[in-house]
């Protein structure tokens, strides 16, 4: 019996170990998983448009269908393996960082030789006879939902040494994306629908020879180890602030680590932002509790008859970093009451076509859609106005602030719910009155007697 009985004990032991070790390699391969974007990623066509004498011309064009992440500046670096032994004759529109070892073509020089190119996009101002449409924007690409005319990066390559028809072309491998970091994966390129063009005079459509298509999907967990931003809440109601919380996205540790934070009003500031590192995209944040470059705070600023009003206010702690072209993402049950928002754009996001509980937020052009680097300067700030739906309006336990935020598609740590800002109770202020009553009544016996 007493063997039986260790005999299941290591069992169950082995079969718990299992079952955790399992789920661990579930949630990490579910990271590139957005619930608010559930089908959003960056699509890459490779469209061969004509054949050469030793391979191909193609059209490659980047298109952004995330609905709020979008690329910024440096921009974008995208690199892939050759399947066979290609170079890249000739580009517009882009151009490789290297040129690789070509010591074997003694006439022509080709643009890269090398097995693993790494492309990267031209800046603005490039040369009209080296463009193509939708090229040379310095590698930044905007998000689908907030600039639809701009959600697509393209550049033409001229590939030789390939194969020159359908059945001996092999298309690139490994793909990598960039952008500008890490965070994105990209599957195998895929023998799509040929992709067909329309001229400028809008008069005739040509068609790709092949279209291979590549998907890549983002994931927060890939892209850094910390988050980036947090989120603070305050209320009307209640005197406390509930701040981000503690080393959300690190800790103050200037002794070990000189330089990870710096204080606003330090005497050496601006000679430390514009030191080493400058142009980095390490952030260099103002010291705090907290030290995220990106904080992001709700406040239940007033209560109407039939509607209530929020703040809300981005603040830049990042000193390397302005944020062109930023955006928010909130989730709340009462976006489907919106009634105003001030200075911000706004655009339902609705992946449950019956459930209208998240709204996308941005800037206005020229107005407040530059988010400059931490200082005086360093914040953008709006208010949203909500009719109450009598159904499920309340300001008990927390229901009025929002259960997530994101800021330029990346998840913001929020307080956890016990330390919400809490609506006074009734009964307990009561109690506070007559227990005041009682003391002071007591206070004013034992001094007149």
């Amino acid at each position: 019996m007493d063997y039986c009985f260790r005999s299941l004990t290591r069992l169950s032991v082995s079969t718990i170990v299992l079952v955790i070790l399992l789920s661990s390699l579930s949630f990490t391969c579910t990271e590139a998983y957005d619930a608010l974007d559930p089908n959003g990623n960056i699509t890459i066509k490779w469209d061969i448009i004509s054949w050469t004498p030793d391979g191909y011309v193609a059209v490659v064009t980047m298109y952004n269908f995330q609905q709020y992440r979008h690329i910024s500046p440096p921009g974008w670096t995208l690199g892939w393996t050759w399947a066979k032994k290609e170079v890249i004759w000739s580009m517009m529109g882009s151009q490789t960082t290297e040129q690789g070892d070509c010591s074997k073509y003694k006439s022509a020089q080709p643009h890269c030789c090398k097995k693993t190119p790494t492309v990267v996009d031209l800046l603005p101002g490039t040369p009209y006879n080296q463009q193509i449409a939708n090229c040379c924007k310095g590698g930044v690409i905007n998000s689908w939902a907030q600039d639809p005319n701009n959600y697509a990066s393209s550049f033409q390559v001229s590939v030789g040494a390939a194969g020159t028809t359908n059945k001996t072309v092999k298309p690139p491998k490994n793909f990598t994306l960039l952008a500008p970091g890490p965070g994105y994966t990209c599957g195998p390129a895929v023998v799509g629908k040929p992709t067909k063009f329309i001229t400028p005079d809008g008069r005739r459509v040509t068609q790709a020879m092949m279209t291979w298509n590549v998907t890549c999907t983002y994931s927060q967990f890939l892209a850094q180890k910390t988050p980036t931003c947090c989120v603070s809440l305050s209320s009307f109601y209640n005197e406390t602030i509930v701040p981000c919380p503690t080393c959300t996205c690190g800790c103050q540790n200037n002794i070990t680590h000189p330089g990870s934070c710096v204080d606003a009003h330090s005497p050496y500031l601006a000679s430390v932002v514009n030191g080493p590192g400058k142009n980095t995209l390490t952030p260099l944040v103002q010291c705090t509790k907290h030290m995220c470059p990106i904080r992001v705070h709700w406040h239940v600023k007033l209560n109407y008859k039939e509607y209530w009003r929020v703040k809300v206010t981005i603040t830049n702690f990042n000193y390397r970093m302005n944020y062109s072209q930023w955006n928010l993402v909130v989730q709340h049950p009462n976006f489907d009451n919106l009634t105003q928002i001030f200075s911000f754009n706004y655009k339902p996001l609705t992946p449950y076509s019956s459930i209208n509980d998240t709204a996308m937020l941005w800037g206005v052009k020229f107005y407040n859609d530059f988010l400059n680097q931490a200082g005086p300067l360093g914040n953008v700030q709006s208010e949203l106005l909500f009719r109450k739906d009598k159904s499920t309006f309340t300001f008990e336990k927390g229901w009025a602030f929002p259960r997530r935020i994101y800021f330029n598609g990346d998840n913001c740590v929020m307080p956890p719910p016990d330390a919400y800002p809490y609506l006074p109770n009734a009964s307990s202020r009561l109690r506070f009155s007559l227990f005041t009553i009682m003391s002071t009544c007591l206070a004013v016996f034992f001094v007149f007697v």
